[in-house]
């Protein structure tokens, strides 16, 4: 039985979705009130709790044998990043589970302190590494499927937003391909009590991105760059009023300020590990919204 947090999100229901197709136990923790007919009615089993309540946690972790964390913070860092999977290996040590895989993010060792959520998933790598439980650590960049509004926008009105620096690089990665790499990670001995860098083949400057999205949509985009000194002014300025929404803002303020790629070594050593061929951002979002 696979345990799988944030199984309603966008790798969580792709991870669910691949288990189910294999025929394999899969159950999801999820709220109440989330949307989750879809993995229900995949076969998934339904766990319905809350990440902040540890019994919830030790209950949803009965009769488990791998567990893939892959919930995001839901804007309570402290809460849900950090203290929810630390309840959760806790619960996953003390019931035996064989495996624990952690969705983290690129660059979460960088030392950010203006993201708690960096700070966050780098101190439970940092747990879980020393838990004595059997791991894979998997920091992917950005989520292709993130772009997907963007790239609605753009094919509708050909306008297209970068905030920072227009030729930092990034390795946008499939979430489906970070799905399979979750599931397989519990098989794969190479993959045991390791660390992986997960992007996509391509090493993009942000600019490129538009120029894909306008040869999928055959459109001439309007890009606008919005320099980081205009988010630092709004950044400061909501400060004065909501501070925690200022906060909040950290985690773009880093992911538009710097540059998240992996390796061309990283790329050869994740396929390698997991013979498989990472999918390209183009041909992603031409099987999303091609036409």
């Amino acid at each position: 039985m696979f345990l799988v947090t944030g199984a309603t999100g966008q790798i969580g229901r792709r991870i669910i979705r691949l288990l189910r197709e294999e025929e394999q136990a899969a159950r999801g923790f999820v709220r109440l009130d989330s949307n989750y007919s879809e993995i229900e009615q995949r076969g998934a089993d339904i766990f319905i709790g809350e990440l902040t309540e540890e019994k919830d946690i030790a209950k949803a972790c009965q009769d488990v044998k791998y567990v893939i964390s892959a919930h995001g913070s839901g804007g309570n860092a402290q809460a849900l990043d950090y203290r929810a999977n630390v309840d959760l290996i806790d619960q996953a040590k003390a019931q035996g589970v064989e495996h624990f895989v952690y969705i983290s993010v690129l660059g979460a060792q960088r030392g950010y302190e203006d993201s708690p959520t960096f700070k966050a998933k780098r101190e439970v790598e940092k747990y879980l590494q020393k838990s004595g439980l059997n791991y894979t650590i998997l920091q992917p960049s950005g989520l292709a499927s993130d772009l997907i509004p963007l790239a609605e926008r753009l094919r509708d009105t050909g306008f297209y937003l970068i905030i920072g620096d227009p030729k930092n690089r990034t390795s946008i990665v499939s979430p489906d391909d970070l799905a399979k790499i979750a599931i397989d990670a519990v098989k794969i001995e190479a993959a045991k009590n390791q660390i992986f860098p997960v992007g996509g083949p391509e090493v993009l400057k942000r600019e490129e991105i538009p120029e894909i999205l306008g040869r999928i949509f055959n459109r001439e985009p309007l890009v606008v760059n919005v320099p980081l000194f205009v988010l630092d002014g709004v950044r400061d300025g909501i400060g004065l009023i909501d501070p925690e929404t200022q906060k909040s803002l950290g985690t773009l303020r880093i992911i538009s300020g710097n540059e998240f790629f992996c390796t061309e070594t990283e790329i050869n050593q994740l396929e390698t590990t997991f013979n498989m061929k990472m999918e390209s951002l183009e041909s992603f979002i031409t099987r999303y919204l091609g036409t």
